[in-house]
Formats: C-alpha cells, sequence, structure tokens
C-alpha cells in the first residue's frame, strides 16, 4: 500500500480498544482539541447516567468522566467539538423512526483538566423544518460554528439538516434541510480545517467536499474497517486520519489513512508545500500503487459503484468474522 504523501507511516495513530466496562455502545466519537491523543465518546442510553467519557487513544482507558446534570438524555447518538472548544452532544436519536416531536443538543466546554466533574450544560430542544426523523450524525463546523445534523436511513429521506447561524437556548432551534445524502448515516465529522465532511454508515463511508453551496460527493473510493456496528468517526487533529468505532463491550477503534482528495485542503497545501506534487483539489495525487492505480487516477471507480460492492463484501465478512476481533491500520485511497 502506497504510503501517505509527506506522512510516515509510525506518525499515524494506532488502533485501541476501549475497556471501561461502562461503555458498551459506544455512538459517537471526537478528538480532543486540548488534550493530545483523547477522545470523547458516549453511551446511547447510559445506565450510570447522562456521562461523557474521556478515552486515551493509546490505552484505551478511561480518564475523566463528565456527567451531565439536569438533561433527560434520552439518546445520545452523537459528539463533536466547535471552534469555541465546547463539546456539543446531539440527544437526537430517534428509535420510532420520527416519534419524538423535538430532540436537544447539550453543550458545555471542554475541560481543561482531565478529571471526573459534573457540569450542567446549555441545552438547546431541535426541530426539522420539515418534521420529526431519526437522526445519529451531529457536526459542528470547524470555522463557522454553525451545527449540522444528518438524518439516518437511506430511503430516501436521509438529509443534511442546518442548524441556525447561532443556537438559542431560549425557545426552539429549527435545522433546515439543506442537502439530500443517498447514504445510510450513524456518524460524520468535519475535518479539522472544515474542507470535508466525512459521513459513515454501517459498512460503508463515504468523504464529500465541503463548499459554500455544501457538501460536494468526492468520487474516490474509501475503506472503512470491518467492525461489527460502526457506530463513530471521527478525524484525528491533523486531518490525515480517520478513527472509526463501533459498538460493544471492548469495542475497537480503528484509524484508516487519507490519501488524494480525501485529504482536507490544508493537509493537501502542506504536502505541496513540502514538495511532494499534492495539489489542493486537481484529483492527481495520493494514488494507491496496491490498487494498480499510482497516480490516483486511472482505474478509480465511480464511488456508487464501489460503495455497492463494498457494502456487499464488508457484509459477507461482517457475517463470517461475527464475534471475532478485527483491525489493524488501513488507508484509504482511490479503488
Amino acid at each position: 500500500m502506497a504510503a501517505t504523501p509527506g506522512v510516515a507511516a509510525a506518525d499515524a495513530p494506532p488502533s485501541f480498544t476501549i475497556d471501561d466496562p461502562r461503555i458498551t455502545e459506544s455512538s459517537g466519537l471526537a478528538a480532543s482539541t486540548r488534550h493530545p491523543d483523547v477522545y470523547w465518546t458516549h453511551n446511547d442510553q447510559d445506565p450510570a447516567g447522562p456521562n461523557v467519557y474521556a478515552v486515551d487513544g493509546t490505552t484505551g482507558e478511561t480518564v475523566a468522566t463528565v456527567t451531565l446534570q439536569g438533561v433527560e438524555a434520552r439518546d445520545m447518538e452523537a459528539i463533536s467539538l466547535g471552534p469555541d472548544g465546547d463539546v456539543y452532544v446531539g440527544d437526537i436519536g430517534d428509535n420510532f423512526d420520527g416519534g419524538w416531536s423535538e430532540v436537544w443538543i447539550y453543550r458545555f466546554p471542554e475541560p481543561a483538566e482531565l478529571a471526573d466533574t459534573t457540569v450542567t450544560p446549555t441545552v438547546y430542544t431541535v426541530v426539522y423544518d420539515d418534521g420529526p426523523r431519526d437522526a445519529e450524525a451531529l457536526m459542528v463546523h470547524p470555522v463557522t460554528g454553525r451545527v449540522y445534523i444528518a438524518s439516518k436511513k437511506d430511503d430516501g429521506t436521509a438529509a443534511l439538516y442546518a442548524g441556525p447561524a447561532e443556537l438559542s437556548a431560549e425557545g426552539v432551534n429549527t435545522f433546515e434541510r439543506t442537502a439530500d445524502l443517498g447514504v445510510w448515516v450513524t456518524d460524520g465529522a468535519f475535518s479539522p480545517d472544515g474542507s470535508r465532511l466525512m459521513l459513515r454508515g454501517y459498512f460503508v463511508a463515504r468523504m464529500f467536499r465541503w463548499t459554500d453551496a455544501g457538501p460536494e460527493p468526492i468520487d474516490r473510493s474509501l475503506f472503512p474497517p470491518v467492525q461489527q456496528q460502526g457506530e463513530s468517526v471521527t478525524f484525528t487533529p491533523d486531518g490525515r486520519t480517520l478513527m472509526f468505532g463501533t459498538e460493544g463491550a471492548g469495542s475497537g477503534v480503528e484509524p484508516v489513512e487519507l490519501e488524494g482528495e480525501l485529504l482536507p485542503d490544508s493537509a493537501r497545501d502542506e504536502d505541496a508545500a513540502a514538495g511532494d506534487g499534492e495539489g489542493r483539489r486537481d484529483g492527481t495525487g495520493g494514488g494507491d500503487a496496491a490498487a494498480g492505480d499510482p497516480d490516483g487516477e486511472e482505474g478509480s471507480l465511480p464511488l456508487p459503484l464501489v460503495a455497492a460492492v463494498v457494502g456487499g463484501v464488508a457484509l459477507l465478512a461482517w457475517l463470517l468474522r461475527l464475534g471475532r476481533g478485527g483491525g489493524g491500520r488501513r488507508r484509504g485511497g482511490s479503488a
């Protein structure tokens, strides 16, 4: 497999296993912006209460627990960090497929010190302009601070919703449908520079270029790890790697290194400045020699076809590997 341009393979983060017995339904994942190698996660429904956990990305140990007081925490499905340094938790799940008339977002400052603490978050009430729906992905843009939610199912209703320019703790915040997605979504994340949006499902992941007009699909393949129930994803702080998580006791978090157009613009510009020939938006860099595509152009399959093939293969592999651990470092590139 070709090396990621400008980055040695040893620099990629390792996979790790969340070993806290309280975390059995890790549904969201967000890389800390204050604490290196720390990831925030949470259960969708936590018997121990509405908690957010800071997990060490090298040991898998919980290094802090933040308890949210004064909230119901009905179905917490997503987590994201904003440019203000605050943590946003999306209590946006709806197992009744639109049975809840409103959902909530909880916001609190990311702690400066990693220690168990209790906070009273700011609570935002959320509705959708086209009616209730199930959602598991909440993303805060790292530049504008605008909050987005992606609905879950690819049945003609999966879509991206944009919140108000500024959320209000008074009244109701209406999220407006801005784009159809055409992909099943269990989590999502913006790259640290805001130029890429990653949306993942159980078996397929899709990268979008973020533009003033919204998400623009990148027609390059990305292969997520085979996981028992893939529920979460986040970019590493340098934007060069995606970390994919799954539900279950002792769940694993696995890295996928990015290449070519899948890399955020800031990383591509860094590579170009370093003389690696990785220019922005030129579609020529970061090929996959192991896949027979050294230039990242010839032989690249259309993303819908790749998604269908990968989805079928991943489902078969999951059935064959159910109950067995899997993983290791992987890389996203052209097919």
